[in-house]
């Protein structure tokens, strides 16, 4: 269920906000005049987030060059090249 708190309590209730946020690890909407007007959540909400949309960007990419007709590379050229950088760090 979404944490909706009006304008007030951001200026007046922050650490109480603060506590909510990390504990609940959701964003908190801040509304202003009964409309929605921000969005708060914690670092951690906010780290876990950005790597899910880096996850979809490049999900995104992998379709694109699917529907292209890509067909990638095999366990076994990954395991190579993988291989070849290991030993040529030594």
């Amino acid at each position: 269920m979404p944490i909706i708190k009006p304008i007030s309590d951001f200026r007046n209730k922050s650490n109480e906000l603060s506590k909510i946020a990390n504990d609940s690890d959701e964003p908190i909407y801040i509304t202003k005049n009964g409309e929605g007007d921000m969005v708060v959540m914690s670092i951690a909400h906010y780290s876990k987030l950005q790597r899910k949309l880096d996850l979809l960007s490049k999900l995104s990419v992998a379709q694109q060059q699917k529907g292209a007709g890509d067909t990638g590379k095999s366990l076994k050229q990954v395991m190579t090249k993988i291989r070849t950088i290991i030993n040529d760090q030594k």
